[in-house]
């Protein structure tokens, strides 16, 4: 019984010791614990008032950087407007002074006309005082033939009249032909200014186009390619597209050789396709060559529509427009013709603006001028003739048919519009630049140019210049004077239209200058 009750007892005081040893523990842990929270909630809070003070500082910053972006940008728009106000001031200037040289040309003109008008009253009176010293000279003649000759009064009337007729006859003509080379001279004068103000205000770029193209290829390996078994891939595309392939020993090309640009054009756009696709093989190379097809006419149509609203014409059949385009692809002497026909729009546009006509007839003429030309692979006849049956079908105007029609002089000019079209053309086609001439062809043309010149008597030095459109003579003053100056002339220009074969026409320009030499001592 003892022994079960110091059991017990020991088993109870363990079991004490036991809920005091964990009832300590607990609350020594609940104090860590606390204490972990308090140190942790101190933390947070010193973390958040450093998240706090950071954000203050990155306000602070991002308000600075800020105010300076908009500094800059403020910085920045006023340059921009005081470089917008500078650029309009220098425009109002400059339509200042252009406005100050029309006014400088206004008054020299009237002027001149001042002039004029003086000259003429001068005249009038002159004339007048010829009548009064012919009615008297009249008066006393007739006295003196009634004293004399014994004539009635009547007899002596009418021989004065006779004589004084004969007279007025040859006056006049002398006045007339003076009148007719003046208002010649002012009229060639002004057609001048108006062809060289055309020709300065357009500037068009002028590319001499050849009979070839060149491919570009990736290796000398794709050669073999393009030639295929036994040749049947090069006959495809010969076959197509009706273009020679040039393949030689030169590395990575091949030339295409084609009269017609349009062929040319395609076959090149079929060859890059199928190099760039590697799989060359007869169907794809007739897949290919559709595609190209197709591109080069919505090119054409493309090409079209710019030069209409590149010449500001509008109201064109689409079928018209799409001839127009073709111009495009192809040359005339290696011109290309829609630039030429661009070309000839502005200039005739520019110089009927200068003379008051209609620049929108004008213009549109000018395009369609050689619109022929865009058939004549397919149809007989010439250029002219099939622009102007095309113009019919398409229901052009009158006007500009006749323009068409007579820019080659076929047939005489009517019309202002198809006089500046002929004109026009001839400026744009007679450059230097705009056309090919054989080199050796032209070497030869202005050394004989010289060489007709230097052949006068009098001649000390000849230079052609302008590719051949003017020839600078310098004679010598004690040979020549000014008065045969005009006839050496007339006569190197006789012999040079005679002699020779050159497009446009040759300025002729005789430099007379004496010059005197002494030395003070």
């Amino acid at each position: 019984m003892d022994l079960l009750t110091s059991v017990l007892l020991c088993i109870g005081t363990l079991i004490l010791g036991a809920a005091v040893s964990f009832f300590i523990a607990f609350r020594l842990g609940e104090n860590h614990r606390r204490k972990n929270a308090e140190a942790k909630i101190g933390s947070a809070e010193q973390e958040a008032q450093r998240i706090i003070d950071d954000a203050a500082k990155n306000a602070e910053r991002l308000k600075k950087e800020a105010l300076i972006e908009a500094k800059d940008e403020i910085h920045k728009n006023r340059n921009e407007a005081e470089k917008e106000i500078k650029e309009r001031r220098t425009e109002v200037s400059r339509q200042e002074r252009r406005l100050q040289q029309k006014e400088e040309a206004l008054d020299k003109k009237v002027s001149g006309i001042e002039k004029k008008e003086e000259t003429l009253q001068q005249k009038i009176r002159s004339a007048d005082e010829s009548l009064e010293e012919a009615e008297r000279i009249k008066r006393s003649q007739l006295e003196m033939l009634e004293r004399i000759a014994e004539y009635t009064k009547d007899q002596a009337r009418d021989h004065l009249l006779k004589l004084l007729d004969d007279e007025l006859i040859h006056d006049k003509a002398v006045k007339i032909q003076n009148y007719e080379a003046q208002i010649k001279e002012e009229c060639e004068d002004r057609a001048r200014q108006y062809i060289s103000l055309a020709i300065s205000r357009c500037a068009a770029d002028q590319v001499s186009e050849t009979a070839v193209s060149v491919v570009p290829l990736p290796n000398d390996e794709m050669k073999g390619r393009i030639i295929g078994r036994e040749g049947r891939n090069i006959r495809t595309i010969e076959t197509l597209t009706g273009v020679d392939l040039i393949i030689d020993d030169t590395p990575e090309a091949i030339t295409l050789s084609c009269f017609d640009q349009v062929r040319r054009e395609i076959a090149k756009l079929t060859l890059e396709k199928l190099i760039q696709d590697g799989r060359i093989h007869p169907t794809r190379i007739e897949e290919m060559y559709e595609k190209s097809k197709r591109e080069v006419e919505y090119k054409i149509k493309q090409e079209g529509e710019r030069a209409v609203l590149e010449t500001n014409v509008h109201g064109l059949n689409n079928e018209l427009v799409k001839l127009i385009g073709r111009l495009r692809y192809r040359t005339s002497y290696r011109q290309n013709v829609l630039n030429h026909s661009i070309e000839v729009a502005h200039l005739a546009g520019m110089m009927a603006s200068e003379l008051g006509v209609d620049a929108n007839l004008a213009r549109r003429a000018g395009l369609l001028h050689d619109v022929g030309k865009a058939l004549s692979y397919e149809i007989e006849g010439s250029h002219v003739q099939i622009g102007v049956d095309v113009c019919k079908k398409y229901k052009e105007s009158a006007d500009v048919i006749h323009a068409i029609e007579a820019h080659h002089g076929d047939v005489e000019t009517r019309t202002v519009v198809a006089a500046l079209v002929q004109a026009a053309d001839a400026i744009s086609a007679a450059r230097p630049a705009a056309r090919s001439e054989n080199y050796e062809n032209y070497i030869k043309r202005l050394q004989k140019l010289e060489e007709i010149c230097t052949s006068y008597e009098g001649v000390e030095k000849s230079y052609a210049i302008q590719a051949g459109r003017e020839v600078r003579i310098i004679i010598q003053p004690e040979k020549i004077n000014d008065e045969k100056m005009v006839l050496v002339a007339r006569d190197i220009a006789k012999q040079i239209e005679d002699e020779m074969d050159y497009p446009g026409q040759i300025k002729v320009h005789l430099i007379r200058e004496s010059r005197a030499i002494e030395y003070a001592k």
